[in-house]
């Protein structure tokens, strides 16, 4: 009962500690330690998480093929985005990547259309527009701007968009066929699976910062994405959707963006600063209109039944 009467608390934790996170991940690897190795950390953070999840349910953990499938799936999807996300912060501020990564709801509703044939409402075909426009402007690069060089950082960031995009819409199969704690368990596991593949990466004959702004910073910021993930999972079981998906879509990036220009101490060029703008507002809309087909299916379902 005092889970379900904090659903906001939820909420806000999960605003503020994925919006610190998304400022600080890229710190560490600034330090000297590799963005390969900060994913490694970022898997292990996932353990503790996983387990006070699980002891919240009981320790009842579903183990039949389907919950192992859809939620390995799930967790693969959200661990290749975050191993390509730390590479693409070594070449790309965070208040440049995070507003382009809020823009994950068009990748969902657009697979939900193409592949599912749903229907999304005038909100969401506003806010896929929007999502455009703001791509558009927030790859303008004057010559006077030499914050990134190149498109590079466009390429890689649209790998995470896209995986986490199509992590929602595997979601979508998850959450109707397994409970919210064995999802993130079989999503722990998926992130400590790819662990090899992040050392693999690695160049060990670089120097490696092994010191306390190294690895021991980046498991402190990275215990950030763990517990906000998992406040997000409770937020959506104990609040009403319509309010927490809106919410933590656009306020999240909104936070990164604000404390990665305080710890920059720059200001963007004014058509940058106006893609940023329209990123968080497409989420929004986005996150409305995600959510008003998710009750309309669920009222159809009802009536049926």
């Amino acid at each position: 009962m005092r889970l379900k009467n904090n659903w906001l608390l939820f909420i806000i934790f999960h605003v503020l500690f994925m919006g610190v996170w998304g400022a600080l991940i890229e710190i560490p690897e600034k330090n000297g330690f590799p963005a390969t190795l900060g994913y490694v950390v970022w898997a292990l953070t996932m353990v503790p998480a996983a387990i006070i999840a699980l002891k919240i349910n009981n320790w009842k953990l579903q183990t039949n093929s389907s919950s192992i499938f859809w939620g390995c799936l799930t967790g693969f999807l959200g661990a290749l985005g975050q191993l390509v996300l730390f590479i693409t912060l070594k070449i790309a501020p965070a208040y440049l990547v995070f507003p382009l990564l809020s823009l994950t709801p068009v990748v969902t509703i657009l697979m939900a259309v193409v592949l599912l044939k749903e229907k999304t409402g005038p909100i969401g075909w506003i806010g896929i527009v929007v999502a455009l426009l703001a791509i558009v402007m927030l790859s303008y690069q004057p010559e006077s701007d030499a914050t990134v060089d190149g498109y590079l950082w466009m390429v890689l960031t649209a790998v995470p968009l896209l995986a986490w995009g199509s992590q929602g819409y595997v979601m979508r199969f998850a959450n109707k066929k397994m409970s919210a704690e064995s999802l993130f368990f079989y999503m722990m596991i998926s992130s400590l699976l790819l662990i090899p593949v992040a050392l693999w990466m690695t160049n060990f004959d670089e120097p490696i910062n092994y010191g306390i702004d190294g690895p021991w910073l980046a498991g402190s910021i990275q215990i950030l994405n763990a517990f906000g993930a998992l406040f997000l999972v409770y937020a959506f079981r104990y609040g009403k959707a319509i309010i927490v998906a809106p919410m933590t879509t656009a306020l999240s990036p909104v936070l990164t963006v604000a404390l990665s220009l305080a710890i920059y101490s720059v200001i963007p060029h004014n058509i940058i600063i106006g893609g940023m703008v329209l990123s968080i507002v497409a989420a929004f809309l986005m996150g409305v209109e995600e959510t008003h087909v998710d009750e309309t299916k669920t009222e159809e379902e009802l009536s049926i039944k």
